[in-house]
């Protein structure tokens, strides 16, 4: 969806401080897995489920509060794609995905940044769309599951999982790519300077 943009709230409210505190965690959630902690992979899946749940919590209450800024809808994705960027390169880093697969990830991450900051530029701002959030939910369960893969959960086969939802994720992330490039050149079409 296209908007021309929220009105003006207190930029630093508890929305955009939860967008802030994801941010902050993304360092305690890499030290924790690269620790030699004995749980340390379990403190930092515990830790990326808390900064995930910031992800959801913070939009809602955004909503609720009528406290919907430029600022969180520019840097809540931002946040997003940083703990998971974070979490790909550990997870290629211990071999538990291809590097291939981290690559188009982020890649993907970069060009839709792209994207936004030139809607931005043309005073729009493009929000989330739903195919965009699946690709989120398919990236946090397959992140969980490929930094667990090693713990014996309801005897099933985690890397295996995690590694389906992963290359779900990829199928969503290309197909949210081209949606928001294909919007964003609609409205140029529609609206030409």
């Amino acid at each position: 969806m296209i908007s021309e943009g929220p009105r003006s709230v207190n930029a630093l409210n508890f929305p955009n401080t939860l967008t802030l505190a994801r941010i902050l965690l993304i360092p305690v959630f890499v030290m924790s897995v690269t620790s030699s902690l004995e749980h340390g992979l379990l403190i930092a899946t515990a830790i990326f489920l808390i900064a995930s749940a910031t992800d959801a919590l913070d939009g809602y209450v955004a909503r609720r509060r009528s406290q919907v800024t430029t600022l969180g809808r520019l840097l809540d994705p931002v946040a997003d794609k940083l703990l998971v960027m974070a979490a790909l390169f550990l997870l290629v880093d211990m071999d538990r995905i291809a590097a291939w697969v981290a690559i188009l990830i982020v890649g993907r991450e970069i060009a839709v940044t792209a994207i936004r900051a030139l809607a931005a530029t043309e005073g729009i701002v493009i929000s989330a769309d739903t195919t965009g959030k699946y690709k989120m939910v398919l990236q946090i369960v397959a992140i969980v599951m490929l930094l667990l893969q090693d713990e014996t959960i309801l005897l099933i086969d985690l890397h295996l999982w995690g590694s389906m939802c992963l290359y779900g994720s990829v199928v969503f992330a290309l197909v949210s790519a081209i949606q928001y490039a294909t919007r964003l050149w609609n409205h140029m079409l529609t609206n030409p300077r």
